[in-house]
């Protein structure tokens, strides 16, 4: 027997695919446009909410039945902010230069609708193993586009990832920059990451009909 029942996988591998928060549910796209110009940032962020959505869906989950249902939301605001400023100070203490590029994004978890959706469906009506299997499947979900919407971003708009050049060196015309490509500086820019976006959810759809919506 496996660890995860059929039931409890589903909970994790539906939010990678056919119930992705950000493809499917359209939910936490301003962090996908506003931080995935470079990896590390998509990478840092996911992560990020991957320690918040699956830790504070288990505190809700615990509380859920002491909860008075009139301040629920605001009991929600307190576990999630709480959370996110632990993040803060992590990122602070050991990659400062990323929590600067990171800035108010991190600060605006508290307000990601993925977060406060999953606590107010799925947190409050279950048990805590359930409910961080949940969060930690919604958080994965949100992080792979992330980090691919990230990857072709500073691929074509830097020709790096992580930082490194891959690609050659543009300055120096090695690589592919010696036979003439040149850098896609539209990809750096906020736009750019809808329409990668927007691809994805084109390439999803495809490869899944019953995701096409009738009209």
């Amino acid at each position: 027997m496996g660890l995860l029942s059929k039931k409890d996988s589903k909970l994790i591998l539906d939010p990678l695919a056919d119930n992705n928060p950000i493809t499917i549910q359209v939910l936490g796209i301003c962090s996908a446009l506003a931080i995935t110009a470079e990896l590390k940032a998509s990478i840092v962020m996911s992560i990020s909410v991957l320690f918040v959505l699956g830790l504070g869906n288990v505190v809700i989950s615990l509380m859920r039945n002491i909860i008075p249902s009139k301040i629920r939301i605001i009991v929600q605001l307190v576990v999630v902010a709480t959370l996110v400023i632990i993040v803060d100070l992590v990122l602070k203490a050991f990659s400062y230069e990323l929590s600067k590029t990171l800035s108010v994004f991190v600060g605006l978890i508290i307000t990601n609708c993925i977060i406060m959706g999953r606590f107010e469906a799925f947190a409050l009506g279950n048990g805590p193993w359930r409910s961080f299997l949940d969060g930690v499947g919604n958080a994965a979900g949100y992080g792979i586009i992330l980090v691919i919407v990230g990857f072709f971003r500073e691929l074509l708009g830097s020709g790096t990832l992580l930082g490194f050049k891959v690609l050659g060196d543009p300055i120096e015309k090695t690589g592919l920059y010696a036979i003439g490509y040149e850098n896609n500086g539209f990809m750096l820019l906020s736009p750019m990451a809808l329409i990668v976006v927007g691809i994805i959810i084109w390439v999803q759809r495809t490869k899944n009909k019953a995701l096409v919506e009738d009209h």
